[in-house]
């Protein structure tokens, strides 16, 4: 059974999604993949997880760079959980390309396996995708929009 609330972000409405224990899913209204393997929810906006998240929001969208300090539950293949543990290892203000995260997976992995991944990531901003970059540091897709992207990117001060 998942749990959803609504957030209220300064880039449009978000919702949050959690098995009640952990975040499973914070999607922008409307982006692509919306709420991709989840289903149903039940609207409940006092657990307590989504008191967290929504603290956690405001403060990124003030520029705070908090921490999470409440578990990430992603649905995927493994190969997706595994290019969703490199993106909550880049650090905030930073970025990396499809092609540096493939190496770091593989010799012979291509970027664009790496791209399907992060494309289909079920947890915006906090597993950071949007910190992922094309070859040269080109600005290439967000499930969410390129606009939502670059006010993301700029929030964290990174010099695009």
């Amino acid at each position: 059974m998942y749990y959803s609330t609504n957030y209220s972000s300064p880039l449009g409405e978000m919702i949050i999604v959690s098995d009640g224990e952990a975040v499973c899913g914070l999607w922008f209204y409307g982006q692509k993949h919306f709420k991709e393997n989840i289903g149903k929810t039940i609207q409940k906006d006092d657990l307590a997880i989504f008191k967290k998240v929504t603290k956690f929001l405001d403060d990124y969208f003030n520029a705070l760079n908090p921490e999470i300090d409440f578990k990430l539950k992603p649905k995927g293949s493994e190969f997706r959980l595994k290019v969703w543990r490199i993106l909550c290892k880049i650090p905030y203000g930073e970025t990396l390309t499809y092609g540096e995260i493939a190496g770091k997976i593989s010799k012979t992995m291509s970027a664009q396996a790496v791209g399907g991944a992060v494309g289909h990531n079920p947890i915006s901003i906090l597993i950071p995708c949007h910190r992922v970059l094309g070859a040269n540091g080109k600005l290439t897709g967000y499930a969410a929009g390129i606009d939502k992207k670059i006010e993301l990117l700029k929030l964290e001060k990174n010099r695009l």
